[in-house]
């Protein structure tokens, strides 16, 4: 148990601690964050490759993703919408016109795509393929050394986070639902109840969430937590903008750990610049959480 918390604090604590002031300098850190995302769904796409019984282990992949995405979701969207109900979040912004969301979905499924070929590949049984699973280890502790650069140099206080009551109760609601959905869905699917609080730890966080469930339960679990997780975020893509009319408080939660990077454009279009802070808040608290109590519930 804690030497896999420990792999996975230790990156994240360095990179926390590494002061990065030049603001090139941070841009690259982002484009390398980006490029590691692309380099882990490949590594993952060729260990897919090598399991056995492939096709039928490609249909439990499926069923995995489906019956976790539609626990988890269903679950995020109910408690998100009790909060609402009970503190409304008002505003009378106007949306903006916003970026074709088909065309950030295909973004997004580009990622799908370097699965694919890492999978296609990997069916070559290329003897150097089969350093798979070290290269992802490898590649596991340089992207957490980034992310913790990035959170470190986020410019965002302790006091700050605190006050921010919006983002905190809602990433806290996101939290707590999340779990319960992924009890469920392990109790559906017959899994241990650890694996499907696990599986329900990534918050949307698809390339980290891949890459720690495939070295602690092997590519089955892995690859469905990653195409969960992916869902997560095409369909918070998709809503934001008819979410956010009638609850804020859901446009921002189903975008789980992406509210303060990917979703966070549609987000700030749809809602206006109060929904900028809370969704940084939000995105900040679950990034942090998801590395930790995915090891947590992976020993």
């Amino acid at each position: 148990m804690y030497s896999g918390l420990l792999i996975i604090l230790v990156p994240l604590i360095l990179g926390y601690l590494i002061p990065v002031k030049n603001r090139r300098l941070l841009r690259t850190v982002d484009q390398l964050l980006s490029w590691m995302v692309y380099v882990i769904l490949f590594v993952m796409g060729v260990s897919l490759a090598f399991l056995d019984n492939l096709s039928s282990n490609l249909l439990m992949i499926f069923e995995y993703a489906s019956i976790f995405f539609v626990c988890i979701f269903a679950f995020n969207l109910l408690a998100l919408r009790l909060l609402e109900r009970r503190k409304p979040w008002k505003s009378l912004h106007r949306q903006e016109v916003l970026t074709s969301r088909w065309r950030m979905a295909l973004d997004s499924l580009r990622l799908c795509g370097v699965v694919v070929v890492g999978f296609l590949l990997g069916l070559t049984q290329w003897h150097w393929l089969t350093y798979a699973s070290e290269a992802s280890e490898a590649a596991l502790i340089l992207l957490l050394v980034i992310v913790g650069i990035q959170l470190g140099n986020s410019s965002l206080t302790l006091r700050q986070i605190i006050l921010n009551r919006r983002g905190v109760m809602v990433a806290t609601v996101v939290c707590v639902a999340s779990l319960g959905g992924g009890l469920l869905a392990a109790c559906i699917l017959g899994l241990p109840l650890k694996t499907g609080l696990a599986m329900a730890s990534g918050y949307g966080w698809y390339s980290l969430s891949g890459i720690v469930l495939t070295d602690s339960f092997g590519p089955v679990i892995g690859s469905a937590a990653f195409f969960n997780d992916l869902a997560r975020e095409l369909c918070a893509i998709m809503l934001i903008p008819s979410l956010v009319r009638g609850s804020r408080s859901s446009a921002l939660g189903l975008c789980g750990a992406t509210s303060m990077d990917f979703t966070l454009p549609v987000l700030q279009r749809s809602g206006g610049i109060d929904m900028v802070p809370p969704a940084v808040v939000h995105g900040f608290l679950l990034s942090l959480l998801a590395p930790i109590l995915m090891a947590l519930f992976s020993s």
